[in-house]
């Protein structure tokens, strides 16, 4: 989550690493999802350009790992949904 009035920026963490964060400057427990180990950057330079990145990508994959799994088109079993054709009027 990117707040676009004041240049903040949060994401999730593991607990290890949301311990460590917490403890720097201009890093703090998100409101209302710090208790679920999200964090907010108060400043975009709280840490390294490649550690934000790699705590980002880290933040992704622990959000996309826990989302609901859509059912893309597929029958049980993996095969693809065919669709009836319409009946011609006429």
């Amino acid at each position: 989550m990117l707040g676009l009035d004041r240049t903040r920026l949060s994401f999730k963490c593991t607990p290890d690493t949301f311990a460590e964060l917490i403890e720097r400057e201009d890093i703090r427990p998100a409101p209302y999802v710090g208790r679920y180990k999200w964090v907010m950057l108060d400043r975009l330079d709280a840490v390294r350009t490649d550690e934000l990145e790699d705590l980002i990508r880290q933040s992704y994959e622990m959000v996309a790992a826990k989302a609901p799994k859509k059912k893309l088109g597929r029958k049980k079993g993996g095969g693809k949904v065919r669709r009836r054709k319409k009946a011609r009027s006429g």
